[in-house]
This record gives C-alpha cells, structure tokens and sequence, in this order.
C-alpha cells in the first residue's frame, strides 16, 4: 500500500505543480491592475518578523511569478514577465523617483536572468531575437519611468542583457560542448566492444573453420578410396565443430548474462508478448495504453529489437517520468515496424547517467533502421523507432547522423514526412 501510493503521489506532483504555476499566471491581470493603485499604500505584509510593504510586493509578484514558466516555457515566462516589468513602468507614478528606481531595476533585473535561462536552453536562433526585443523594449521603457534618466541608463542596460545572454550561452556551449564529449566516448566505448568481441570470435572460429575446410576436403577426395581415412577427417570435423559451438555458447552467454547470472534458455521475447509486459508495466504503478496495427511478418532479429525498445522505453517511464499513464503503438507494415511510446512526465533533457537509450539505438541501427528520443515540446518524453523488416529497405550505417543535443528547439519525434505520430521514420538518430 505504500509503495501504491507513493507512485500516486509521485504522478500527481506534476499536475498540482502545473495547476499552481499556470494559477499564478491567470492572476497578473489582477496584479498588473493592482500595482498602480498600491504604489501610494502604506499597507503591508507581516512575514515571519518581516514588514513586507505591498507597493513593492506586488511588482515583485508581477514578475516572480510567470518565472515558475522558465523550466518548461521560457519564451512564454520571458514575455510574461516583461510585459509585466514595462506595464509597471509605464503606469506607477506615484512615491518618488528613488521608489520608481528601485522598480525599475528590480523588475528587469529579473528579465534579464530569464533571458539567461533562455539562451542556456534555446538555439541562437531563438536567443539571439529575444534578447534583441528585451534590450530595445528595456530601453524604450527607461523613458515612459519617472525615476530614472533613460540616457543614462542606456548603457546599464545595454551592459545588463549583453551579460545575460552570454552568461547563459556559455552554459548552453558548455552543455553542448560535455554532450560531445559524451556522445564521443558512447562511440569509442561501442567501438572498443565490437574490436574485443570481433578478436574474441575470430580467434575462436577462424581456426576451427580452417581445421574443418581442410579436413572436409580430405574426406571428399579419400571417401571412396581410402574410407577409414575419410571416417578420421569426419570425427576431426565433429570434434572441432563440437569445441567450436561450446566455445561461442560460453561467449555468447557472458555477453548476454550479467555477473552472477545464469544463462537464460528461454526463447527471446517478441512483439507477441506485449501484453505480458503491459501488465507488469501496470504491476508497477503505470497503465499503458497499447495500441497495434496490422499483422505483417516480422524477421526474429527485429521482433526482439521492437519488443525490448518498448520495454526499455516502459522501464525509463517507470522510473523517471513520474506519470501513472503512457502510449505504446506498434504498427507492423510490410516494409517496416514502427515503435512509439509517448509520455506526459516530466520530460527535460536527455539524463547523463545510464545505458538505455545507447542500447535501444545500439538495437535500432544493428537492424539498420532509424531512433529518435527527446522531450516533446508540449510536456513529456517520446521514444519513436523505425526498423526495416527486410534488407532492401535498411538504412546504411553511415547515413545515420546525431542530432542536435536535446533541449534545444528541435523536432523530436517527428516524422519526416512533417507528422507527429509513430507512422513515419524517424530523421535521424538521437545519441543519448
């Protein structure tokens, strides 16, 4: 029962977090009303020993709260809160210069670290123009406030977003620059693996293969004359055989086992199995909606690939999405399965730590398809997977390229052909 409803707990804590900010949101028309009528008030908050006096609580109010935005909605925290700083400007005249002073940099003060937040978590592109509309908007708002001298505030102001904005695009370059680095290792980490293993089987097989190509030309030529000759080349073949499958079962064990585990002789799971784990899944806390269409056959390697991508995707929902409900969709084409599964979590970048999402594209390119995986931009995560079900329609390995890092303004999870859903291929591969 508690394990029960701590989940519950876990995946109401997002919607009673977005009912209290976009709550917030709904009253500064009140605050912006507010602030006008309050600047000559003498009245006043009493907090914890703390005279908190309303002409200066409400234009902070004016601008902290659209700030509970910036994690998910920075352009829209970032315009909310400068409407506010310049509607504030623009209508408060009362109490004396230094008091409008004090608003005025208070209030944009805070813009300028929203626009921070921005160019840490948008492209330049996006950045860039935003920091373009503050500036202009900041200086033109210097001449309608009564407590301070535009001109000179000119070059603070010019001074305040230009710091801004490189400060949070260094963070952004610093991100991008460590997702690199990471993306680099992910790779010569893979590429080291596949050296090992590739030494490993050939000096197990190439040998016994060379033994049995020589000893099965012997017997050919010997059968008929020489039979008992012919009867040792084929005990020499089936001894090498023999030694050569129990070495590649002893291998092909450790790399599928982890430490302590006993191999598995079950059959591998497939797409038939989905609904073992749906239930489990909903064993765990999350109800998934399962969605399947069509029927067409499906080769053994991508049957196992599309099952453990789903379950991989499920796992991560489990564990780090915090919602008690998702979407998988499975449709099965004559040319290609597709694998979706979407989310309403708590979305954000990509996590450094672990391996999941390395080896569901690990899975996806060895099939020679295409993965994407990201934050949706509404809210949420989407795992979206393409994986030819015949050679013809593979995509080469070298034709799949990395993405931006996640986080920008990207289009995770959209379908090539301008969709949203899991009927397309997905563009390009993600790196994790």
């Amino acid at each position: 029962m508690d394990v029960i409803a701590l989940l519950r707990t876990r995946a109401a804590l997002p919607t009673a977090r977005a009912v209290l900010v976009w709550a917030g949101v709904a009253v500064l028309p009140v605050l912006w009303v507010m602030a006008p009528a309050v600047a000559n008030s003498g009245d006043g908050i009493g907090v914890v020993g703390w005279w908190l006096p309303t002409r200066y609580l409400v234009p902070v109010l004016i601008v902290a709260l659209p700030a509970a935005l910036l994690p998910r909605h920075p352009l829209t925290g970032l315009g909310l809160m400068l409407a506010g700083a310049t509607l504030s400007s623009a209508t408060v005249h009362g109490r004396h210069p230094g008091y409008l002073a004090d608003l005025f940099n208070l209030q944009f003060l805070a813009v300028d670290a929203a626009l921070a937040v921005v160019a840490a978590n948008r492209s330049r592109r996006v950045s860039v123009p935003a920091a373009g509309v503050v500036l202009v908007t900041q200086l033109l708002a210097a001449f309608v406030n009564l407590g301070v001298e535009p001109v000179n505030q000119a070059a603070l102001t010019v001074l305040a977003v230009t710091a801004a904005w490189i400060a949070g695009n260094s963070v952004r370059a610093r991100r991008n620059y460590a997702y690199a680095l990471r993306i680099h290792a992910a790779t010569e980490a893979v590429t080291a693996e596949r050296l090992r293993i590739a030494r490993e089987l050939h000096d197990m097989v190439a040998h016994s293969i060379g033994v049995i190509a020589i000893q099965a030309g012997v017997g050919a030529r010997v059968i008929d004359t020489q039979p008992a000759q012919a009867r040792a080349a084929l005990a020499t073949i089936e001894a090498a055989s023999r030694d050569t499958l129990a070495g590649l079962r002893r291998t092909l064990g450790a790399l599928r086992r982890g430490d302590g585990d006993p191999a598995s002789l079950e059959p591998a799971p497939g797409l038939a199995e989905l609904d073992r784990l749906v239930a489990a899944t909903g064993d765990a806390g999350v109800r998934v909606e399962l969605r399947t269409a069509g029927d067409a056959p499906v080769p053994a390697e991508v049957d196992l690939a599309a099952f453990r991508i789903v379950q991989e995707a499920l796992t991560n929902v489990v564990r780090h999405a915090g919602v008690d409900a998702c979407q998988v969709i499975v449709e099965r084409g004559d040319d290609a399965v597709t694998v979706e599964v979407v989310d309403d979590g708590r979305g954000g970048p990509i996590g450094v730590e672990g391996h999941g999402l390395i080896g569901m594209r690990e899975r996806v390119i060895a099939v020679g398809g295409r993965f994407r995986a990201g934050p949706r931009s509404g809210g949420g995560f989407r795992v979206t997977a393409w994986l030819p079900v015949s050679p013809e329609y593979a995509v080469p390995v070298g034709a799949v390229r990395a993405s931006g890092p996640p986080g920008g303004a990207g289009s995770v999870g959209r379908r090539s052909d301008g969709g949203d859903g899991a009927g397309g291929r997905p563009d390009e591969a993600v790196e994790p």
